[in-house]
């Protein structure tokens, strides 16, 4: 019964939205992290070779970019089937930032520290990605089943 209570607490939230009210990506904490991400991205890409900054730099900055930008994006969607679909741009994105740290590191791009730092701070950020997309999936799924029950009612009381 709480979850149920939770859940519908988040649906009138989302409901609220739709009304004009955008969700706030800034209070997301995966939010938070994801744009730390970024920084550290960028802080620790500087002594990248000059010839891989066209190349391996710039994917991995782009790579780390996309998963916050895609949060912001996706919470200024219209509906909930549309923020999870990128959320799990996001955390796809997340996921290739983790294989391109560990690929600088083989290179020799980066320091072992460097990369355990940034992989580890994937290897948080890709579970609170996919507990948010699972969240929305639920939440998606309310709303379908409210719309779908609304319409029947509706069309109950215009057959009687």
């Amino acid at each position: 019964m709480l979850k149920a209570c939770a859940i519908t607490a988040r649906f009138l939230r989302a409901a609220t939205w739709r009304r004009g009210m955008a969700r706030d990506h800034r209070r997301l904490r995966v939010f938070q992290e994801a744009h730390q991400l970024v920084v550290a991205i960028y802080q620790e890409t500087k002594a990248f070779p000059r010839d891989e900054w066209f190349g391996m730099r710039a994917q991995l900055r782009r790579a780390a970019i996309s998963v916050s930008s895609n949060l912001v994006e996706g919470s200024a969607r219209r509906t909930l089937r549309e923020y999870g679909n990128f959320v799990n741009i996001s955390r796809a994105s997340a996921a290739e930032v983790e294989y391109l740290a560990s690929l600088a590191l083989e290179l020799g791009y980066l320091s072992r520290g460097t990369s355990q730092l940034l992989q580890r701070r994937c290897d948080q950020l890709i579970p609170q990605l996919e507990s948010l997309a699972q969240k929305l999936d639920v939440l998606t799924k309310a709303e379908c089943a409210t719309r779908r029950s609304r319409r029947s009612t509706q069309a109950r009381e215009h057959n009687a």
